[in-house]
């Protein structure tokens, strides 16, 4: 089935491998919604995907206890090195200077054959307002505007129970995702992570899967309790966008790569005011995006972040 990024929302069927899809006034693409009867607790189980060049964080467990757990494929230091390196060696190449950019959206619905996981058009439409807020830094007056912005370009609804729990995920994603480098798509599922995503520098490598997968019970409105402001996706996106964890390398001068998140040992866990898990400078940035904090404990990108979010993407989405 074939989607033009710009074509005017409407309602039609599709059957696409075998997948009933209707696309209703919203147009966007597939994934598999989180399980409804079992809403994840934390972010600690929301994103993590090794084996599909992914971002999450844990798994059933962690979902149960906290946000423990990564919610992106590991990296090791080794690698971690050689994507700094490639990086920079990438943008003295291109010798533009980065900056923010229109991001389009594709939302892809992954409901199951009864209709479980089928959030409704005015969720979508929230959950880019929210990603719009979020990355305009308007939280707090700590928050950097990053300069990107997100526009929803389309909206596709599947009903299918093996996707919905987010099965076959390389075959789903393959066959569903729109757009180009710059696209960011978003699939919708039930699995027991808050959301999972790809980084920017393996989208050369496996671009028929670049996303992220996020559970449909943490948008706005969800029952995902702590987690339903539509914040799991800000913080999926900001590894789309080439972000670690603030925890990322734990208590060393190094740990995220960006200088202005101050070091921190471990993940956090709600929102513990005060929170100084390391020796370093600075108390734990629990009210940074890319920490596993709440929901509501969240409000801000610094701007050593902005600049690495453009510069990645200069270097692998531009």
């Amino acid at each position: 089935m074939t989607r033009s990024p710009g074509r005017t929302p409407g309602r039609r069927l599709a059957a696409l491998a075998g997948v009933t899809a209707v696309v209703g006034s919203l147009c966007v693409a597939g994934g598999t919604a989180a399980q409804a009867s079992e809403p994840v607790p934390t972010r600690a189980a929301t994103c993590l995907d090794p084996q599909a060049l992914g971002a999450g964080t844990g798994g059933a467990a962690a979902a149960r206890g906290g946000r423990a757990g990564s919610d992106h494929r590991e990296l090791s230091a080794k690698e971690r090195a050689a994507v700094e390196k490639r990086t920079k060696e990438i943008l003295a190449a291109k010798r533009t200077k980065p900056g923010g950019s229109s991001v389009p959206v594709y939302v892809h619905v992954m409901a199951d054959a009864t209709g479980i996981g089928d959030v409704t058009d005015a969720q979508v439409t929230q959950q880019v307002a929210e990603l719009n807020q979020d990355y305009a830094g308007g939280e707090s007056s700590s928050a950097s505007n990053t300069g990107f912005t997100f526009t929803l370009a389309g909206v596709d609804r599947y009903y299918n129970s093996t996707w919905h729990k987010d099965k076959q995920s390389t075959t789903y994603r393959s066959q569903t995702r729109q757009g180009g480098k710059n696209a960011l798509n978003i699939w919708l599922v039930d699995f027991s992570y808050l959301g999972i995503a790809t980084f920017p520098w393996d989208y050369a490598k496996s671009p028929s899967i670049d996303g992220i997968r996020v559970s449909y019970t943490s948008l706005p409105g969800g029952s995902a309790t702590n987690y339903n402001q539509g914040k799991t996706a800000t913080h999926e996106a900001g590894h789309w966008l080439g972000l670690y964890h603030t925890f990322q390398g734990g208590c060393t001068t190094t740990n995220d790569e960006v200088s202005d998140t101050p070091a921190q040992s471990s993940a956090t866990s709600g929102c513990p005011e005060g929170r100084d898990s390391c020796s370093l400078p600075g108390l734990d940035p629990i009210h940074n995006y890319m920490d596993y904090s709440y929901d509501p404990c969240y409000d801000q990108f610094t701007s050593g972040q902005t600049t690495r979010m453009q510069q990645m993407f200069s270097a692998y989405r531009a």
